[in-house]
């Protein structure tokens, strides 16, 4: 009985150990990811951004890459971004590393915001419809990236209780908001 025993407890070691040693799934499409801008390497076309909760994230970027509310592409989209400067990138993982598909700044020189609850989203002609607290709703425009990554559990019911409260990141791009990205609040 005693050897049955030790040969169950040796089974479920090996396995705990071996599924430790797993990597996780891989991630599909394009997430974001909001903080401050700590350092960057533009020889490197490497960009370190700290979230709230202090992680550092080594994002990758190409020559290409166009920040929003900067200088130009690529590397040189990052000329004049000083260390603490509020972004947001749109990224996606491929063997483990994080490559930016976009980069909004926030704030001055950059992306807008305003608070309201959602009444729609549709995803396919990519458009949001946000309801302000006055009771005034607006529609923007999303971006395909904003489109691609809007959350499935954002409650859409127009007047409900459950409706979501968010923050919506936004340009005014010839006299019509575009919303770059948007998060819960509550």
């Amino acid at each position: 009985m005693a050897s049955h025993i030790a040969l169950i407890v040796g089974c479920l070691l090996m396995t705990s150990i071996s599924l430790a040693g797993q990597t996780p799934p891989p991630t599909r499409g394009t997430m974001a990811l909001e903080g401050t801008t700590d350092k960057v390497y533009a020889a490197l076309h490497v960009v370190v951004v700290k979230t709230r909760d202090g992680v550092e994230h080594m994002i990758h970027f190409t020559k290409d890459l166009v920040l929003h509310g900067g200088k130009g592409p690529g590397a040189d989209a990052f000329v004049g971004l000083e260390e603490g400067t509020p972004v947001v990138v749109h990224y996606t993982v491929t063997n483990a590393a994080e490559t930016a598909v976009e980069v909004d700044r926030v704030g001055d020189k950059g992306l807008q915001t305003t608070e309201g609850l959602v009444v729609g989203i549709d995803r396919r002609r990519k458009r949001i419809t946000i309801q302000y607290a006055n009771g005034q709703q607006e529609v923007m425009q999303l971006t395909p990236t904003a489109a691609a990554e809007a959350s499935r559990d954002v409650d859409e019911v127009p007047g409900s209780r459950g409706a979501t409260k968010v923050v919506v990141y936004y340009t005014d791009e010839a006299g019509q908001k575009v919303a770059h990205y948007f998060k819960k609040t509550s």
